[in-house]
């Protein structure tokens, strides 16, 4: 049954690019003009705007987008049954998160490579465009601490990932340098870089590199990893493109295909029912605990439908190397399906994959025996702090099935996860970067668009949330950055409802249809601002003065966005009827 339905996702992936995607392409956003130029041309610099062909740069945006959200929060979210959780991520996806992340690809392209919350400045307000760049320096923040909690925790946990993860920091500088400076076509150092990436996730089982072996500690290691990361990706944002962050991406993206396409075949060959039920219901096997399911099922698979965060990208590195305007459909829609067939690998895994997988350990749980999908999810709390073990538990069961060990099973499905971070960690700390100039071009404060001075504020604060531990909402004391993993899904959908309004705003301008656009944007917006109202309460009852200051002022930045927007079409709308009274 779950092969089935995965196969039947998967076609409908593939009809809504051919059909739907091509429509929105022609009928809004208007990407078939073959005379266009893009910035990557008429604004080449050799160190951001870098015209690249269309499969480089699509290995650069699918790694980009495609971090460890789609993971965690399907396997999260999995905890109220696999049709929630499966139907948000189909439709999701098609309709709203591919045709955000086409769109905002598209008028960056068509404003000179200028970021979302610049363009909000031409279509809405400068007052909106600074409000929106403060509230997506935040999110990034908050991005950048989750994504290095994740990747440090798991190389602590199966440190046979570690060699096969930094091995393709230096495969991608040779790519890069064979392809950019030698001129060397990309076909051979492609394969070859696929071969050597999967050799040493072999070798990687063989050779664990533990940081508990030089005498450290959990939190110890932990702390290490975390500055080795954000020094990594600090460096990687200030190098020209080409050089690591783009064939990192590139090759990355062949390696994490090839891993998601053995997935889906172990998936087909095992052939398994579903573990969990089609929808938790309350009673019986729901030992409470748990928010809502509406409005908190959305915000918790967050990237796995649709992401604020994708936009950043479209519109912070990817509009400044977009080759040709008609690529912005393969690279933004198809994306962002890639991203969705993620999303669906990891809720396939949660509650199929589970059941296959026996005797494992657990963090919270020990030692079990006889894994389950009601054994894993037999809490709230053990279904949010497990986080992506239900992937790398039940996906390495599925490679199990094309004869993997368990051993190496479970090293490439940590390395998957490890990579799809990576690849957005360092793109995330080069789009901070930009947004904290843009801010400082925005105040007139010269300092902050100096690149190293701007790095330093990208990074910084998110080593803080990644380190520091404050109480939660349940009052467990952990990182910052978990302890705001709720508001992270409300506030990243939050950024892609705003965008959607940008996009909508840009397009009525131009006399072309938006519905399609502003149907999404309301209801992205009202199951966001639920979430964050329940979360206001939430953090209220329980004095925690922190989350509660902190969502408190994301939602007021919300209202503020979201009234001047609506200010700005009424009026508009009032000065169409009074031209054509006259």
């Amino acid at each position: 049954m779950a092969a089935l339905v995965t196969a039947l996702v998967l076609l409908f992936f593939l009809a809504g690019y051919h059909f739907y995607a091509r429509y929105v392409g022609r009928r809004i956003f208007g990407d078939d003009d073959p005379d266009f130029v893009t910035p990557a041309h008429t604004l080449q610099d050799g160190h951001d705007f870098v015209p690249t062909k269309r499969p480089i740069l699509f290995g650069h945006h699918f790694t980009s987008i495609a971090g460890a959200a789609p993971i965690i929060g399907p396997c999260v979210a999995a905890y109220w049954g696999w049709l929630p959780a499966l139907l948000w991520v189909v439709l999701g996806t098609v309709f709203m998160g591919a045709v955000h992340d086409y769109g905002a690809l598209v008028i960056s392209v068509r404003e000179n490579g200028r970021s979302v919350a610049d363009i909000a400045a031409k279509v809405i307000s400068p007052r909106v465009r600074l409000m929106f760049l403060c509230f997506i320096m935040v999110l990034s923040w908050l991005v950048l601490a989750v994504f290095a909690m994740a990747i440090s925790g798991l190389f602590i946990t199966i440190p046979t990932s570690v060699l096969p993860v930094n091995i393709s920091i230096v495969v991608a500088v040779i790519v890069g340098w064979l392809l950019y400076k030698r001129g060397v076509g990309a076909l051979v150092p492609s394969l070859v870089a696929l071969v050597v990436l999967y050799l040493f996730v072999w070798l990687g089982t063989k050779v664990p590199l533990s940081l508990a072996d030089v005498g450290m500690d959990r939190g110890q290691a932990n702390l290490t990893w975390i500055l080795a990361l954000f020094v990594y990706s600090a460096v990687a944002s200030l190098l020209p493109v080409w050089l690591l962050l783009q064939p990192r991406d590139y090759v990355n993206s062949h390696q994490l295909v090839v891993g998601l396409g053995l997935l889906f075949v172990g998936l087909f060959v095992a052939h398994p029912d579903f573990d969990a039920p089609a929808i938790r219901m309350s009673g019986e096997n729901d030992p409470g605990g748990a928010p809502s399911m509406f409005p908190f099922l959305f915000v918790t698979i967050a990237c796995g439908a649709i992401s604020g965060f994708h936009g950043l990208v479209a519109s912070g590195t990817t509009s400044k190397q977009l080759d040709k305007l008609e690529d912005a459909r393969p690279i933004g829609y198809g994306s962002m399906l890639g991203e969705g067939a993620l999303a669906l690998a990891s809720t396939m895994a949660a509650v199929a994959g589970i059941g296959l997988v026996g005797f494992c350990a657990l963090p919270g749980q020990g030692q079990v025996a006889d894994l389950s999908w009601a054994v894993y999810y037999d809490s709230w709390a053990h279904a949010s702090n497990n986080k992506a073990a239900a992937f790398v538990l039940g996906g390495a069961a599925f490679l199990q099935e094309l004869g993997f060990t368990p051993v190496l099973a479970q090293t490439l499905m940590a390395v998957l996860v490890i990579s799809f971070a990576a690849t957005s960690l360092d793109t995330a700390t080069r789009i901070e970067r930009f947004i904290v100039a843009e801010i400082g071009d925005a105040l007139k404060i010269k300092a902050l668009t100096n690149p190293y001075v701007a790095t330093t504020i990208a990074v910084i604060p998110a080593i803080l949330l990644s380190t520091l531990r404050v109480a939660d909402a349940d009052g467990t004391v952990r990182e910052a950055g978990w302890a705001l993993w709720p508001v992270f899904g409300a506030s990243n959908q939050m950024i892609a409802s705003l965008t959607l309004l940008v996009l909508a705003l840009y397009f009525w301008q131009r006399k072309r249809p938006v519905a399609l656009l502003v149907i999404p944007m309301i209801f992205v917006m009202a199951v966001t601002m639920f979430s964050l109202v329940l979360h206001l309460l939430e953090f209220w009852a329980a004095e925690n003065w922190l989350l509660l200051g902190l969502t408190l002022v994301l939602t007021s930045l919300i209202l503020w966005m979201a009234g001047e927007s609506v200010a700005l079409f009424l009026g508009r709308m009032r000065g169409r009827d009074q031209s054509g009274q006259e």
